[in-house]
């Protein structure tokens, strides 16, 4: 048996009533929820059908589920008791763990497959739900240009209204137009329901709406779940939390473990505040602190903790480390982008140099979009990595496919679909309809305008525009593009209409111009971009296939709950972490726990990165990095 602290022993033994258990990172917290589910059984006596372990993730159940049948409790209390097996006949439980191991989704969805017959076929698809939200925008005559991107954020925004039980008609989307918002949403709930579907937050949505009005159900369940406990409880969100109140009445044997230091998920409705304000609704609840981390060196310990005790909605604790000093957090400054990922690979070459294995190192972004420069320099000097979210190609970004257009018709395509594209970016003025043939001319669109010379001008112009343009080297092809023909002008224009900040679509078109450098002519370019995606395309694959090998490139959320021997945290900057954004008190909070997750994935070595420019634009350090230092 492992030797517990005083925490992890006051956890392990307590019993009955609700309480609260604090885990720091690498604090052990998977260790003492075993052992107090073994406690439970073997100690208190507990029937192992009457425990029930709620987590967020599948792999996480399975883990603590494995973990806890290597502790082999349950054939030990079968011996002891003699009739267990019986028992879990019986009940028709599993007999292999009588404990009920599951995801807030799996439990729920097993609720709503016991009432009213649900299988795994009236679940939507994620691609059958981003099919539909497109179909509806696309009645709405909802004008966007980049479609995944708003598509993903209505669905973002749904899921956040259904979490925090939140009535459509005071719902407020940043996305679209209430209006818009609104109709779509009511549109996409009544074909779920006309085709028998349900996505994953309706399970919730219907399981509370079950429990409210069956108290008969509800109250089988509750003499079948005695015991409750709870995972990562700073990422729950309301309606999970209601939910789990529900279920945990009258008795109230609730026990939740989790770091509110840690709870960066609001964007899916996950609030500290909920954790926080645990002790309001149930008031003889008791607390234990998971304090000493077992994971990170003191250094970090001590750096991670003068960075979080900046926040103020939190509760106040005293961490330590198991571990000695050892070397320094290591701060680099650096000029711009291109030293800092070479500061990064010769890092990253230096530490596999002296035997560390490239997958005990992590490099963590603040968003995927951050990656693709170093994901094409690991690619280019063969460095073995795998992203953990999806990278976004800058070659798909609607600003980049619009200079490829451009450049396209310069060098002689006519396609009809290339030019309904262009040809009013920036406006010209040139009404759709009037391209009716499936090949453009410039001879017989003149010809179309005749009398309107401001029409004609324009088109003469744009024909020049990309003369000059086919005797131009990409770098300068990029430039004469966003200047002299006035596409930058056009997105000042766009980001206006949407509400959008311009200068994150003007980075996009920096990071191009610069990548457009190397190259001589166009096709040496696009040559290297086919060969840059398919090398992405088989990174991602092996992502897809679980074979990740080589280091890990992530952002801060998926980072959560992993750990490496070596991290570095690039473009410690105001504006990129804490994320622009994030304006308000709570959201600088959250921001300040990203990057204390961020810091607390690196057992001995953790290095952090800022920029002085990005893109010819002088950037100022992360006020976390003052902060770190104290």
């Amino acid at each position: 048996m492992p030797e517990f602290n005083k925490g992890q022993l006051e956890a392990i033994h307590h019993v009955n009533g609700p309480m609260i258990a604090l885990a720091g990172p690498g604090s052990g917290k998977t260790t003492a929820i075993v052992y107090r589910i073994k406690y439970l059984i073997e100690e208190a006596h507990i029937n192992p059908a009457n425990i029930l372990v709620i987590t967020f993730t599948r792999a996480s159940a399975k883990e603590m589920k494995d973990r806890f049948m290597s502790l082999d409790v349950l054939n030990n209390e079968r011996k002891r008791t003699g009739d267990l097996s019986q028992s879990d006949k019986s009940s028709g439980r599993n007999t292999e763990c009588s404990v009920t191991f599951g995801t807030f989704h799996s439990v729920f969805f097993y609720i709503l497959k016991t009432a009213y017959g649900y299988n795994a076929g009236n679940i939507i698809s994620s691609d059958d739900k981003y099919k539909l939200i497109r179909e509806l925008i696309t009645k709405s005559g909802l004008e966007y240009d980049d479609e995944d991107e708003v598509i993903s954020d209505i669905l973002k925004e749904i899921s956040l209204m259904k979490g925090d039980m939140i009535p459509v008609e005071h719902f407020y989307s940043s996305v679209i137009g209430e209006e818009v918002f609104r109709d779509i949403y009511k549109e996409y709930q009544n074909c779920l329901v006309h085709n028998g579907k349900l996505d994953f937050d309706d399970m919730m949505v219907y399981c509370y709406e079950l429990l409210k009005q069956r108290p008969d159900i509800l109250s089988s369940l509750r003499k079948r779940y005695k015991y409750i406990l709870v995972d990562e409880f700073q990422d729950i969100n309301k309606l999970q939390y209601e939910i789990t109140k529900l279920l945990a009445a009258p008795d109230n044997n609730l026990f939740i473990v989790g770091d509110d230091d840690q709870s960066i998920y609001g964007f899916r409705g996950a609030k500290p505040e909920i954790m926080l304000g645990f002790g309001k609704d149930y008031p003889n609840v008791k607390t234990t602190l998971l304090g000493t981390n077992y994971r990170c060196s003191r250094n970090i310990v001590d750096g991670s903790e003068k960075l979080i005790k900046h926040n103020k909605a939190r509760y106040e604790k005293r961490l330590s480390s198991s571990g000695d000093y050892e070397e320094p957090i290591y701060i680099h400054h650096v000029k711009n982008r291109n030293e800092e990922n070479s500061e990064i690979l010769d890092t990253i070459r230096k530490y596999h140099e002296e035997g560390i294995p490239y997958s005990e190192m992590s490099v963590i972004y603040r968003t995927n979009a951050q990656a693709g420069n170093l994901v094409k320099i690991l690619m280019d000097y063969n460095i073995p990595f795998y992203t953990r979210d999806k990278v976004p190609c800058i070659y798909d970004h609607f600003v980049v496919k619009n200079i490829f257009d451009y450049i396209n018709a310069a060098m002689g395509s006519r396609e009809r679909s290339l030019f309904l594209r262009i040809i009013n970016r920036p406006n010209r003025y040139i009404s759709r309809e009037m391209l009716t043939e499936k090949d453009f001319s410039f001879d017989d669109m003149i010809k179309r305008y005749e009398g309107k010379d401001w029409a004609q001008d324009n088109l003469i112009q744009m024909r020049y525009d990309l003369e000059t343009l086919s005797k131009l080297k990409p770098y300068a092809a990029v430039n004469f593009i966003r200047k002299a023909i006035g596409y930058d002008l056009y997105l000042k224009d766009y980001a206006n209409y949407r509400h959008l900040n311009v200068d994150d679509l003007y980075e996009v078109l920096c990071e191009l111009s610069e990548m457009a450098r190397q190259y001589n002519s166009y096709i040496e370019w696009f040559d290297s971009i086919e060969i840059y995606r398919r090398k992405l395309e088989e990174h991602s694959r092996q992502d897809r296939e679980d074979n990740r090998e080589g280091v890990a490139v992530t952002t801060m959320h998926s980072a959560k709950g992993l750990e490496y021997d070596v991290v570095l945290i690039p473009e410690a900057n105001e504006g990129l972490t804490p994320y622009k954004k994030a304006v308000l008190p709570e959201e600088l909070e959250e921001e300040r726990r990203m990057f204390y997750v961020a810091m607390t994935r690196a057992r001995h070595h953790l290095h952090i990165y800022e920029v002085k420019e990005y893109y010819n634009k002088e950037l100022t350090a992360s006020r976390f990095l003052d902060e770190i230092l104290g």
